[in-house]
Order: C-alpha cells, then structure tokens, then sequence
C-alpha cells in the first residue's frame, strides 16, 4: 500500500484513528445491541482477530467499555476494567452522544475517571451515536527510583 493509501485509510478507518494496532487483544465490555457496529468492524480488521467478550480470563491491551446513563456507576465500571488491561493499557470509555439516550456529562466522565486513577487524554467522534474517551493509568514508577 502506497503512503497515501495509508494516509487515507487512517483518515477512514475510526479504529486506526484510535490508536488500534496489529495483535493486540481488545475486551469489550457494555456490549448490546446500540453500540457502533462499523466501529467494532474496523476495530477487528485492524487487530486482525475477534474482540474479546466479558468472559475472556485473560489480561487485555485495550478494553473498549460502552457504558450509558443507567448502566450503574461509572467510577465502578472503570475501576473494574482497570483490572482487565495490562500495566499500560488503555481504556476506550464509549459514552452516548449529546442528545441520546444514556447521555453522560463530560464532567462526569472527568471525575470518575480522576477517582479510578486514570487520565482522559482525548476524546473523539466514535460513530453516528457515541462518543469516545481514551484513558489511560498512570505509568508504572521505575523500580529504583525514588
């Protein structure tokens, strides 16, 4: 593929826009019959394998959380995926759009994210419906260090 070929697809592709990457084991939690299926699509064409369910009982790189209003707390939720993800991995916290139904405030979804211990480094465009931010934990101190 050409650089411009490539340079368009990242244009297109939401999940390559997401930082998605070749092997990578991606967990989905919050899965039901809403969420951006185009997205879920392009994300297992980038990773080259099927996203995992609530069930896998391994770590993750990446757990694509979907989560609306009156899925229960928030700050439970992220703490829980935390514990999915291996040391460095990061969360996709898919929340509905403006206006939808389960909408959530950005504030809110600062806070929970603050009181999991992780922090929101961007947020973007997921599809016609959702939203999405990319958090992530804080890096691991090196050992020695002080």
């Amino acid at each position: 593929m050409s650089a411009t070929a490539d340079h368009a697809e990242e244009r297109t592709n939401p999940a390559i826009r997401l930082g998605f990457e070749p092997g990578q084991v991606v967990q989905e939690i919050g899965y039901d019959d809403d969420v951006e299926q185009e997205l879920r699509e392009a994300i297992e064409a980038v990773i080259g394998q099927e996203i995992v369910d609530e069930d896998y009982d391994d770590v993750a790189d990446v757990v694509v959380l979907w989560f609306r209003e009156d899925d229960g707390d928030l700050t439970d939720a992220l703490v829980d995926a935390i514990g999915l993800i291996d040391e460095g991995g990061e969360i996709w916290l898919m929340t509905p759009k403006t206006g939808r139904d389960g909408y959530i405030e950005p504030s809110d979804i600062n806070e929970a994210a603050q009181t999991a211990g992780l922090s929101q480094t961007r947020s973007i465009n997921a599809g016609k419906d959702w939203s999405g931010s990319r958090l992530v934990t804080p890096k691991a101190a090196k050992p020695g260090k002080r």
